[in-house]
């Protein structure tokens, strides 16, 4: 397909959905204080696990926190962007912090489950009381991934990402990799991309201003964005781009679809100022 060289990486949480879920659930489930209570006490991932414990023994049932999954806000343009990535041919991966039961039941919900090969996330299952669990990615308390960058101790990106190079090398094809993200796990991976990949941080989010800082260390080019219709339009330029780049299309039509799409990119000097412009209007 004509995008078949081209993997795209998205984190999840305020990148595919427009909030964070943990918060979500605990939130319309009533149970924000007492996580606000706990969370300076233990790491994100091991007081979600807590918060689902808490939760089941006060009567709430898995079908509760399904329904309450269903709504987590997502813009239309990033599901359309999403489906479109796929059905152009891009091999569609998530790197997230969230877990299994959360990524793949809104995924279903919305009809994208089937758009991505792969889900990298902190592992969960209902156990025969119907209580979720929630574990660690890495399993810190045995074997700490060590990273110095800013990553939870129970998932480090760059080690997955490093991963997914790995698998990427052993096709004969060069793969190009897109990746999308706002937090600040999401900044060691960004170290790992090559020259001809592409790190598309969420504007004025955690990931977005360690970019802005450090911009020198980074390999891949730099493009911004700031909420759903960008994150489309964005996306769907560099998939273009990529696309005429790799296959030396001259075809007039693919030219001009590629210019309707043209994005400013961040400049390659850490002392240059980050664009404001995002991109020209179609």
């Amino acid at each position: 397909m004509a995008a078949s060289n081209i993997v795209v990486v998205m984190d999840f949480d305020k990148t595919i959905l427009d909030c964070d879920s943990d918060n979500w659930v605990v939130d319309k489930l009533g149970a924000a204080e007492f996580f606000n209570e706990l969370l300076p006490t233990m790491p994100l991932n091991s007081l979600m696990d807590r918060m689902m414990k808490e939760l089941h023994i006060q009567g709430t049932q898995i079908e509760d926190i399904v329904a309450v999954l269903k709504r987590t806000p997502i813009h239309p343009r990033i599901i359309q962007a999403i489906k479109s990535a796929h059905a152009l041919g891009c091999d569609l991966k998530i790197i997230s912090d969230a877990n299994v039961f959360f990524i793949d039941t809104i995924l279903k919900h919305h009809g994208l489950k089937e758009c991505f090969s792969e889900i990298n996330t902190n592992p969960s299952f209902v156990d025969e009381e119907g209580r979720l669990r929630i574990f660690p990615y890495h399993d810190f308390t045995k074997h700490p991934h060590g990273c110095s960058h800013p990553c939870p101790p129970n998932m480090c990106k760059g080690i997955v990402i490093e991963k997914i190079q790995t698998s990427l090398s052993a096709v004969e094809e060069k793969k190009t990799i897109i990746y999308m993200g706002d937090g600040l796990g999401d900044f060691c991976p960004s170290l790992k991309l090559g020259d001809g990949d592409y790190m598309l941080p969420r504007k004025d989010f955690p990931v977005w201003d360690l970019v802005c800082k450090n911009r020198s260390l980074i390999k891949a080019e730099v493009c911004e964005w700031s909420n759903g219709e960008e994150f489309d339009h964005v996306l769907h330029h560099f998939i273009i781009k990529i696309t005429i780049d790799k296959s030396n299309i001259n075809d007039n039509n693919a030219t001009q679809l590629y210019s309707d799409y043209k994005v400013q990119t961040m400049p390659g000097s850490s002392n240059q100022p980050f664009p404001h412009t995002l991109y020209v209007p179609l």
